[in-house]
């Protein structure tokens, strides 16, 4: 009857509006990114690993959306880093095949407008604190703090490009099984902005002096109610593994499992304390790895699940990784198997800042749809180029 489809197109309507006002209707948001570092696939224990001890990262799943069909840019540390800044594949903006060495001149070109830049000009405060790899430079003309970023703290390539020391409270060498740390460079630089303030960097006090500067950063910008951007890019966990008086020795997957753990616990004090400061209804927050494991250091490095190779390979090991979304009271707890990628995240989150795109091409798609309306994505394929490598990609049978 007219007054039962009445209602019905009242109730269409009305979730119609709700959908469009997440996006349209709310202040600007804040915006988290965790981004860990080589973890695979298969490490976390909300997909499937037996062992992991990840309980803040399961609740982001528990509370969030978790994506089965997430991918990066490329299997690669700097050229992942370029396509998540960029939203452009990394042959666009020549941060390929390889990555950068702490000896290098070059870094990430200057004319590339990153995400930090785009949400400065919409009025965001943003800090990334951890691992850039995306070049330092001549007087550090690459780092992030001329790259769209207020604030920096953090080593700013592989932990592995330095001399191993200490890697396991108290005075645990590192584990390096096939002599990969280098020994030709000097011993690792921790930045805060464009000084160094420790040399050699102390690994095992390195994630709580992360966390520090993250969470004094958020309690900062929400006294100031200033909308502010956290790009939080984990060592964690590439090889050697480390960890702190906290987490060595937790976990039962040896020490693989420790740095795993003591990554899940930063992410954990992270959501307390947009909790404690009263944003966490107002920040959309993404977890996800920059590749896929390095295959080459077995036990000592991640695992790829049920995929195939690993970090290097284009195939899904090297670059299907975890993806999980969590802003309460906004995204639904669930599953998708819809398409995305981290070239997304740069024109989602413009979306969510009211801030438009810069006027380059550029390859991600805004993942709105899937987030607040259980929607397919307009994302339909996702390009690889071969990397060139002479580490094993896949396991040996």
């Amino acid at each position: 009857n007219m007054t039962g489809r009445f209602r019905l197109s009242l109730v269409f309507v009305a979730v119609a509006c709700c959908s469009w006002c997440i996006v349209e209707c709310n202040p600007q948001p804040n915006v988290v990114i965790f981004y860990a570092d080589d973890l695979g696939y298969g490490d976390l224990a909300c997909y499937g690993h037996p062992t992991s001890l990840t309980p803040n990262l399961d609740r982001m799943f528990e509370e969030g959306l978790l994506f089965t069909q997430f991918y990066t840019a490329s299997p690669l540390c700097s050229p992942s880093r370029a396509a998540l800044m960029t939203s452009r594949y990394s042959p666009r903006s020549g941060v390929y095949p390889g990555v950068f060495a702490p000896n290098d001149v070059g870094g990430l070109p200057l004319n590339e407008t990153t995400m930090a830049e785009s949400l400065k000009s919409v009025g965001y405060s943003t800090a990334i604190v951890g691992k850039w790899h995306l070049g330092v430079g001549k007087d550090g003309m690459y780092l992030p703090t001329h790259q769209g970023f207020d604030y920096y703290m953090g080593i700013p390539y592989s932990h592995d490009m330095c001399m191993c020391d200490v890697c396991f409270y108290p005075d645990l060498k590192c584990s390096d099984p096939q002599n990969e740390c280098n020994h030709g460079y000097v011993p690792c630089p921790v930045f805060e902005n464009e000084k160094i303030i420790q040399q050699p960097a102390v690994k095992i006090n390195l994630t709580e002096m992360y966390i520090d500067a993250a969470t004094n950063f958020i309690k900062e910008k929400s006294e100031q109610s200033s909308p502010f951007f956290l790009y939080m890019a984990f060592q964690h966990t590439h090889k050697p593994q480390f960890s702190g008086k906290l987490a060595t020795n937790s976990c039962i997957r040896g020490e693989f499992g420790d740095a795993l753990a003591e990554l899940d616990w930063g992410v954990g004090q992270i959501l307390e304390e947009l909790e404690k400061d009263g944003v966490s209804d107002n920040t959309f927050v993404f977890f996800t790895s920059d590749n896929g494991p390095d295959l080459a250091f077995k036990t000592h490095a991640g695992v790829q699940g049920p995929l195939r190779c690993g970090k290097a390979s284009t195939w899904d090991g090297g670059q299907r990784v975890p993806g999980i979304a969590w802003w309460p009271g906004k995204i639904r707890h669930g599953r998708t198997q819809e398409l995305a990628a981290t070239l997304d995240l740069f024109p989602t989150v413009m979306k969510l800042a009211g801030g438009k795109m810069p006027s380059v091409i550029t390859d991600g798609v805004d993942m709105s749809p899937v987030l607040f309306e259980n929607k397919e994505t307009e994302l339909c394929v996702l390009f690889s180029r071969i990397h060139s490598s002479n580490r094993p990609l896949c396991p040996s049978t």
